[in-house]
């Protein structure tokens, strides 16, 4: 198939994800044809550093021989075959390499395909294991605190304990009723610095689980991170002082550790940070070493318990996907796994997070730089129109900007006026300082064209 002919095909047959298709289709597409490392390369030979990790799942760069080796050996055995009622190696193996790396607590793993899903799974498994415990004396806990700017997914139960207005509230009529509490982050807020808000965020919270507790199922948050609405990065302390007013209250804590987890944040769970302790935790993205699509769901045996029973109809789970615990996507996360302790990309991590916090920081003097933001490798840079008022920098601008990028070899994505850098984990300190040099050229020659 002719280059020409794959454009024309993909505007007439292809819905884009978060995509205004009436934009894209008069745009130029870039489609992507292989990729070696840190670099993607598009249908002409033109290589783009990935400096979103292909929407932050990348790990250990493109085509990577052991994650290749890795399918290629299962498939020699078996592709699939289901878990409803039977089992597989790999999925077996997966489940207590997940048990051994997960906080302490979490030794029960149930898989799925998407964050989404996973998210979906932790709700749904939340509200039944009041249910299980005793139907009347919980029978008003339905509803999930959740934070302002908080995204979990696309699904409908996800949407529901989402807090991102613009995405969710033409689905308003759809979804369950959630308790939202103020984000911790100081940026644009009212409070004067961070021990202020924290105390008054957690006095917040503290006052609806006094007043609502019979109503309240859970606690989700995503930990340290809140990514898709902006990379709003909570002070130290935030998440483990809600761990605590949530085993005080008889409150589940699910921990959305999708975006963040698997190294992203320099520990292999963000809630690791704060040896959090979590009753549900949910995996994604970075499972397979954005290879394939696999989610994991992981709880408590204490949890897993109330589901218990003799009677195939009574305490059941009854949830499932076709794919679940699929041998294929289970290999590769188990080599992802291995390739994480046997490269300690961990401490490849802590040292390139450092040169990407320097480098960042050091774009912090440029009159359209708001705030700069993150943990490990994954930041943000927040674009404005003036420090003092924080007005956003005006999205078409910032479009240009992320086009520009793209003209001069870096694939990046941007959350509305806030620029995302969440490069593949294994990228080198010279291609981190290269990323952030291309953004800090096409920020000044940008803004100067436009001034």
């Amino acid at each position: 198939m002719n280059k020409r002919s794959l454009k024309t095909k993909d505007f007439d047959y292809v819905w884009h994800p978060f995509t205004q298709m009436g934009l894209y289709s008069k745009s130029e597409p870039i489609i992507i044809e292989k990729g070696k490392g840190s670099y993607l390369y598009d249908i002409n030979g033109k290589r783009y550093l990935d400096g979103y990790a292909s929407l932050w799942v990348n790990v250990h760069g493109h085509n990577n021989k052991k994650l290749n080796k890795a399918i290629k050996k299962q498939l020699e055995k078996i592709s699939h075959s289901t878990l409803l009622g039977s089992s597989n190696i790999p999925s077996i193996e997966l489940a207590e390499k997940l048990v051994n790396i997960t906080p302490n607590k979490l030794n029960k793993v149930f898989y799925s395909d998407t964050g989404s899903a996973s998210v979906e799974i932790a709700i749904k498994m939340a509200y039944q294991y009041w249910k299980n415990i005793d139907k009347e004396k919980y029978k008003n806990k339905n509803k999930f605190i959740t934070l302002e700017n908080g995204y979990h997914g696309d699904t409908i139960g996800a949407v529901s304990v989402g807090g991102i207005e613009s995405f969710h509230k033409i689905f308003k009529d759809l979804i369950f009723e959630n308790i939202q509490v103020q984000t911790p982050s100081l940026y644009k807020s009212s409070y004067k610095n961070e021990d202020e808000m924290v105390y008054a965020i957690l006095n917040d919270i503290e006052r609806i689980l006094i007043e609502k507790n019979a109503e309240i199922a859970g606690f989700i948050l995503e930990p340290l991170i809140q990514g898709a609405t902006g990379l709003y990065v909570h002070p130290r302390g935030f998440l483990k002082s809600v761990e605590q007013l949530c085993r005080k209250y008889n409150v589940l804590l699910i921990c959305d550790e999708v975006a963040v987890g698997f190294g992203r944040t320099g520990e292999l769970f963000a809630c690791n940070h704060e040896n959090v302790e979590p009753d549900i935790m949910c995996l994604g993205k970075a499972i397979t070493g954005g290879y394939l699509p696999l989610a994991a769901t992981l709880t408590t045996q204490k949890i897993y318990n109330a589901f218990l029973s003799d009677d195939h109809g009574k305490n059941t789970f009854f949830h499932g996907h076709t794919y679940t615990g699929n041998q294929i996507v289970c290999s590769v996360a188990l080599e992802n796994i291995r390739l994480f302790e046997k490269n300690k990309l961990l401490s490849h991590i802590k040292r390139t997070s450092k040169t990407l916090e320097k480098q960042l920081n050091g774009l912090k003097y440029h009159k359209n730089v708001g705030d700069v933001r993150g943990r490990g490798l994954m930041f943000g840079v927040e674009l404005v129109e003036d420090k003092e008022t924080k007005q956003p920098l005006d999205i078409k601008i910032v479009e240009k900007m992320i086009d520009n990028c793209k003209e001069n070899g870096l694939m990046i994505r941007n959350l509305e006026n806030v620029i995302t850098f969440v490069p593949v984990l294994s990228m080198s300190n010279n291609e981190i300082k290269k990323m952030v040099n291309i953004f800090r050229k096409v920020l000044i020659d940008t803004l100067e064209g436009v001034r």
